[in-house]
């Protein structure tokens, strides 16, 4: 079974948060797929060598978030739907946050938006 790893913890964030943000980030790779499993609250606490309870607050927020569900005595388990769910959530905060900071980049350095949007389709393909 694939591990939730981390290599470095973000001293910005509470560690709950960061685990949520990583499996979130693995559904979208197609790690945890729909109807699937996630790695039990204490394989993943000896894993990251961290207390359970802080991998249960991670998973609660999954479970909140309508994500994941749990299903007692058998684990959590991805719900049908959270991939499309999710991937609305992101597109949508992405237009809220980093748009608006691509936007104040490109006039800090006069960067025509023509110029900006060649690159980006340039990067695009080469990531194919």
């Amino acid at each position: 079974m694939i591990g939730i790893t981390v290599t470095k913890w973000n001293n910005k964030q509470p560690i709950f948060h960061q685990i949520k943000d990583l499996i979130e980030t693995q559904m979208l790779q197609g790690i945890w797929p729909e109807g699937g499993a996630l790695p039990s609250i204490r394989c993943v606490a000896l894993d990251l060598k961290i207390n359970h309870l802080t991998v249960m607050k991670a998973y609660q927020l999954l479970v909140d978030a309508k994500l994941v569900e749990k299903k007692r005595g058998q684990g959590m388990y991805v719900l049908s739907g959270a991939l499309e769910k999710l991937k609305k959530e992101k597109k949508q905060l992405f237009l809220e946050e980093q748009i608006p900071q691509i936007v104040a980049t490109l006039k800090r350095i006069d960067m025509p938006l023509c110029t900006f949007i060649k690159a980006l389709k340039k990067q695009i393909e080469s990531d194919k």
